[in-house]
């Protein structure tokens, strides 16, 4: 009997994933159908948790099939992000008119991530003391204590290292290992070295302008092809959405919810502050809040179903400069940049808050200012380097927790609201990459208004190219 509901579950998905597929032949906007698969997959998923229950065998075994699309889709994505971002900045550095550009660019960047990491630590830490969060109020059960016994392990990695070794973490030894992801830091580690690729064609330019051009005709080339590959992919957006949020939904479990309800509460008004204070920056400098929500909206909800910032990246640059008006080179530095550095969500927010609530466990007081200015600087300076897929807070809050001389086992008893609280905090990162990429461009001048303001720009990718 359970193969006969599994079997009508996923005829029943590939049904939803049809009406997209006739939507996107009707010409209808990318915008429009992603929130059309995001809803689908809100009220299939409450259907099925409804009808089988979270942890039930059919569930398992149709969300193992549902992957297929929802899964699929993040590992194309994955596929494309290192090729993405190497050609993408050894081309948008060899347009660059001199190296001082690519460090202005770079500062501005780095800068804008790092503040609002700080910012981002502050108002978590007023947001946990305003609803008094406590880790001793947790109830641990076995799932908690074997998260906290592999923090634990994972800690003992994070403390072999010092500062000085883990910034040499960043510095590509073997750039075709990092090519294949096989570090923490390897993202940044490409950045690195097509960083020093295009910087090395400037170079080449004086001394042998031939053999430059020749490079520059083969990167335009590839780039041609890398960003073809990109359009494909993003076609598939909303019917990955629709399979990722199904997935997360039919397999959350309420009552788990509802044990950490002050904890996921608490988190959502930290990031939406934060998302807040994000669209006031944007003010600041020119940009229509309004405006930029509706252009940014298909991005964040995506990273907020695939809870990867990584993954994220090729439609982050597409939205930046296709939607707002970002130059290549900045959108390309920011989107890569911000998926490893300063991400305000999983490096600012949550280790932030974790704190504050393990504080007095070993008696410190969490409203001391001694210890706030201590944690807020801790946090932003160990935001370097965080992966950027899903686990990144974890290893964020072990960093933070271990410096402050804080139990890092307690962390884990939040593992049951993790994928949930995950969701916003990409979406967060996402932001805030984005939010750097228009800061700088406003700054740099290297941003075009028009392509900001133009209301009838839309990302249909899968429609119109």
């Amino acid at each position: 009997m359970d193969t006969f509901f599994i079997i009508l579950n996923v005829i029943v998905l590939l049904a939803l994933l049809g009406v997209l597929v006739w939507m996107q032949k009707k010409r209808i906007s990318f915008t429009k159908r992603v929130f059309t698969g995001l809803g689908f997959g809100l009220i299939y998923g409450a259907i099925l948790q409804y009808a089988y229950g979270a942890g039930s065998e059919v569930i398992t075994k149709s969300v193992d099939w549902f992957n297929l699309a929802g899964n699929g889709y993040v590992r194309l994505l994955q596929m494309v992000v290192i090729p993405l971002i190497m050609v993408s900045i050894i081309s948008a550095i060899m347009n660059l008119k001199g190296r001082q550009n690519l460090g202005k660019i770079s500062v501005s960047i780095i800068a804008v991530l790092l503040i609002t990491t700080a910012i981002a630590a502050s108002v978590s830490i007023v947001t946990s003391l305003s609803f008094d969060l406590k880790a001793i109020e947790i109830q641990s059960g076995e799932k908690e204590q074997a998260q906290g016994l592999k923090m634990e392990e994972r800690l003992g990695t994070v403390q072999d290292m010092t500062i000085p070794q883990q910034v040499l973490e960043f510095i590509p030894s073997n750039p075709f290992e990092d090519m294949t992801g096989a570090r923490r830091t390897s993202t940044l580690a490409v950045v690195i070295f097509s960083a020093f690729i295009g910087v090395a064609v400037l170079g080449l330019d004086r001394k042998k302008p031939e053999q430059a051009q020749t490079f520059r005709k083969v990167i335009d080339a590839v780039y041609a092809v890398v960003m073809r590959i990109v359009t494909l992919v993003l076609r598939l957006t909303p019917y990955g959405i629709l399979a990722l949020i199904t997935k997360v939904v039919a397999t959350t479990n309420p009552d788990e919810i509802l044990k950490l309800i002050k904890f996921v509460l608490a988190s959502y008004v930290a990031l939406l502050v934060m998302f807040v204070i994000h669209l006031i920056l944007l003010a600041l400098f020119g940009y229509n809040p309004v405006t930029y929500v509706k252009k940014v909206l298909p991005t964040l909800v995506f990273a907020f179903t695939s809870r990867s910032s990584a993954a994220t990246i090729p439609l982050n640059v597409e939205t930046q400069t296709k939607k707002l008006g970002v130059s290549d080179g900045i959108a390309n530095l920011s989107a890569t940049l911000g998926a490893t550095i300063g991400q305000n969500g999983c490096a600012g927010i949550y280790p932030a808050m974790l704190a504050v609530m393990i504080a007095p466990t070993v008696g410190i007081d969490p409203t001391s200012w001694d210890f706030i200015l201590t944690l807020i600087l801790v946090v932003t300076v160990s935001s370097f380097g965080v992966a950027g897929v899903g686990g990144g807070a974890t290893f964020a809050s072990l960093i933070v927790l271990s410096t402050l001389n804080l139990p890092v086992a307690l962390a884990g008893l939040l593992i049951s609201v993790e994928p949930l609280i995950d969701m916003g905090r990409t979406a967060l990162n996402v932001n805030d990459s984005i939010t750097a990429g228009l800061i700088s461009g406003k700054v740099l001048k290297e941003n075009d208004q028009d392509v900001f303001n133009n209301h009838g720009t839309d990302l249909d990718v899968a429609a119109h190219s």
